[in-house]
């Protein structure tokens, strides 16, 4: 990172591509607990943050001056938050400053940096970690600025795009196979197993369709509690997953770890004791869940991912396709912004030369009077002055005059 400059974003954290499953847990904080992470993070300096914290990413967005002095200080406050020393995060931490910070919340905001490309609910989630740190008293011009911006570009990338289909079209086609199995969904029983993103999606799908009970259960019973607070479901020790998956007409899992979380053995057992009335599973995790041979069970009705996005008639090649369009629609908003900003920059500079002209020519019209010619003279003599020694000197050193050249010529259009 670079040396202390004026203020500008960074964003520091860990994601689905840099870090273990098991950190981001240990680094996972709710709703509740974001004040007091952004209060200390406010005694230690750090006066303008928000935290980003989902099953995908947990990333603090930042302004500050110094990029070293802000990595350190949200590194830290990691280090406190799983009892870990940032020397042992800092394999696992990324850090973004200036434009590539901004691009980096652009794309994110915009559902672009998803374990599951589109995710409708993900400006969901930076708006709500906006609220989170605007209630926190952390957001300042730099963060709301650089936020409405993004908020632009994502809304721009759905109008202009087909990137949210997919995973609207996979929560679809779940309500839809839930239906073949079990009917009108009424009477169900849903059971949500960990809390994935995109397994929360298809859940939401599934309470808007007329699920009419669920519970939610995760290792880390604080990421339950939050979840089954936000679908308004019921929250199942994950000791008593067993005994759960009996009771479950609809089971829904979203972990996304490198372990099966729910085998043959344990849907066969949850089978015998419903007397084989049937069970529909969704395997909503990246990579799966549940143990594929769960499929050859009878009264097991198992589709993951891509069986979902079989059944709505979406390839892969459409999806990828509707990215790239995205992208290029998210790059010139990116760009467009940033050259505004640049723009922006040079205002104060713009302010202080009018200024400058301003007293000089009051200077020279009290000396004159009302001789035009002198008046004219005197002005352009003046305002030449300061310039003509600074070119001077610049050619006698030899090494900044090309440069300075350059610029003149750019600015007064002398080719």
């Amino acid at each position: 990172m670079s040396e202390a400059h004026a203020p500008r974003l960074l964003v520091v954290g860990a994601n689905h591509r840099s870090a273990s499953l098991s950190l981001r847990d240990q680094m996972f904080i709710d709703d509740a607990m974001v004040g007091a992470f952004l209060g200390g993070l406010k005694a230690a300096g750090l006066h303008e943050a928000l935290v980003l914290s989902t099953c995908d990413r947990v990333e603090v967005w930042a302004s500050h001056h110094d990029d070293d002095l802000c990595a350190r200080l949200v590194a830290e406050a990691f280090g406190a938050r799983t009892g870990l020393p940032p020397a042992a995060l800092s394999g696992q931490l990324y850090d973004w400053a200036g434009p590539d910070a901004v691009r980096h919340v652009f794309t994110v905001t915009a559902s672009l940096d998803s374990l599951v490309i589109g995710e409708p609910h993900v400006l969901g989630q930076v708006k709500t970690a906006h609220r989170l740190a605007r209630d926190a008293g952390t957001v300042g011009p730099e963060l709301e600025t650089v936020l409405q911006a993004a908020y632009g570009a994502a809304k721009i990338v759905r109008s202009e795009t087909r990137i949210g289909e997919g995973p609207v079209s996979i929560a679809a086609a779940a309500v839809q196979m839930a239906r073949e199995v079990h009917g009108e969904l009424g009477r169900a029983k849903g059971l949500l197993v960990g809390a994935g993103d995109m397994g929360e999606l298809v859940a939401e799908s599934l309470l808007a369709a007329g699920l009419s009970w669920l519970a939610v259960t995760a290792p880390r019973a604080s990421r339950a509690e939050s979840l089954a607070e936000t679908l308004n479901a019921h929250v199942m020790p994950f000791e008593s997953l067993r005994e759960a998956l009996a009771e479950a007409d609809i089971v829904v899992c979203s972990m996304g770890g490198r372990t099966v979380q729910l085998t043959t053995d344990m849907i066969g057992a949850a089978l015998k004791k419903r007397r084989r009335k049937p069970v529909f599973l969704v395997d909503a995790g990246i990579p799966g869940d549940i143990e594929p041979a769960v499929n050859r069970l009878d009264g097991a009705f198992l589709y993951d991912l891509s069986d979902l996005e079989r059944v709505a008639l979406e390839g892969r090649s459409g999806r990828e396709q509707a990215a790239r369009a995205a992208r290029t629609v998210l790059d010139n908003e990116i760009n467009g912004f940033l050259k505004g900003r640049a723009g922006r920059a040079a205002v104060p500079a713009i302010v202080a030369l009018r200024q400058r002209f301003e007293e000089s020519r009051e200077a020279v019209l009290a000396e004159a009077g009302t001789d035009a010619a002198l008046a004219t003279r005197l002005l352009v003599n003046r305002l030449l002055h300061a310039p003509t020694e600074a070119m001077k000197g610049a050619a006698a050193e030899g090494a900044e005059w090309k440069a300075m050249e350059k610029t003149l010529k750019a600015l007064f259009r002398l080719d």
